[in-house]
């Protein structure tokens, strides 16, 4: 099924009407707001990384309002339990029966703050609600209320008492965004509006059921037999070159597909050209390319292996 001009249009309406109500906190993050609404058009989980003080954790909260959406922020420390994210069964004494105690994971946007900082059992207990959106409870399942979608934040620098995230849970995220440290001009933005907050004042402008909507327009935007071969070449080429541990998967694919219909879509159109592969295809891959030591070590980046990848394979007409 086709989509409409009229769908289309409250596709790239909404999303520009979305990145003016961000703006009027967060300085010049254009390409990590369209990534974050990418992710959340495509249901794909995404990854901010970055240094600290760059506000990443309030781009979060600014977008989650302005979507008004239910928003919840756990903090990741060594400590940190699986029950203290998913929730646990309590015993209510004057009942005398157990109930559950729902964890921060049921929300419509989750923020795991600096989430290699977790231990290792404590990061897996969000794979299942990540990939299968819901939790098991001493044997219970149950489903968490859409939409839903991690957005997870490291910082590069600090690695001290971190635990690096397994390629197997780096390939849950839709994307990962590496979020630059702000220039002069924009940090003397940021100062003349946190001394004068009273503009900062955000407002829903897209509601839960609208942005359900729009995720099913996501599926019916059309893509070429032509761009699904340029996907798959990328992704082939990506584990044909010998600097490269580890390649593109099949899921990182279908990461790529999506997210390229969805960047369509905010664009004003129900097709998929090659630019918008190229477009979403450093911040789908970077985090699925994996280098060998001596390529690591030599300097070489996965931005490198990224750009010889679009430059190597032939683009479709």
């Amino acid at each position: 099924m086709s989509l409409s001009s009229s769908e289309v249009g409250e596709v790239k309406e909404r999303f520009a009407v979305l990145r003016e109500e961000v703006s009027k906190v967060i300085v010049d993050m254009d390409d990590v707001i369209e990534m974050i609404f990418i992710g959340l058009l495509t249901k794909g989980h995404i990854l901010l990384e970055g240094v600290p003080g760059i506000a990443k954790t309030t781009l979060v909260k600014t977008v989650a309002k302005a979507l008004n959406l239910h928003f919840s922020r756990i903090q990741f420390t060594p400590d940190l339990l699986p029950a203290d994210i998913i929730g646990s069964y309590i015993y209510d004494q004057r009942k005398g029966e157990f109930y559950f105690r729902k964890g921060p994971i049921f929300a419509n946007i989750v923020l795991a703050d600096e989430i290699n900082r977790g231990n290792p059992k404590t990061q897996s207990a969000l794979l299942e609600a990540m990939q299968e959106r819901q939790v098991t409870v001493n044997g219970k399942t149950i489903k968490l209320e859409e939409p839903f979608i991690v957005i997870a934040t490291q910082n590069p620098i600090e690695i001290e008492g971190t635990y690096p995230l397994p390629a197997a849970q780096l390939d849950r995220f839709l994307a990962k965004v590496n979020v630059v440290y702000p220039k002069a001009d924009v940090i003397l933005e940021v100062l003349r509006r946190y001394t004068n907050p009273y503009g900062m004042d955000v407002k829903p402008v897209i509601g839960k059921n609208e942005l359900i909507n729009m995720q099913e327009y996501v599926y019916k935007v059309h893509i070429d037999d032509s761009i699904m071969n340029y996907i798959v070449n990328i992704i082939e080429y990506s584990n044909k070159i010998p600097e490269v541990k580890l390649g593109v998967s099949p899921r990182g694919a279908i990461a790529l597909t999506l997210a390229s219909k969805a960047e369509a879509l905010i664009n004003g159109r129900d097709y998929v050209i090659p630019d918008d592969v190229k477009k979403v295809a450093p911040h789908v891959l970077n985090h699925r390319i994996h280098l060998n030591p001596t390529a690591v070590f030599e300097g070489l980046t996965t931005t490198d292996i990224i750009n010889r990848i679009l430059e190597s394979v032939e683009v479709p007409i």
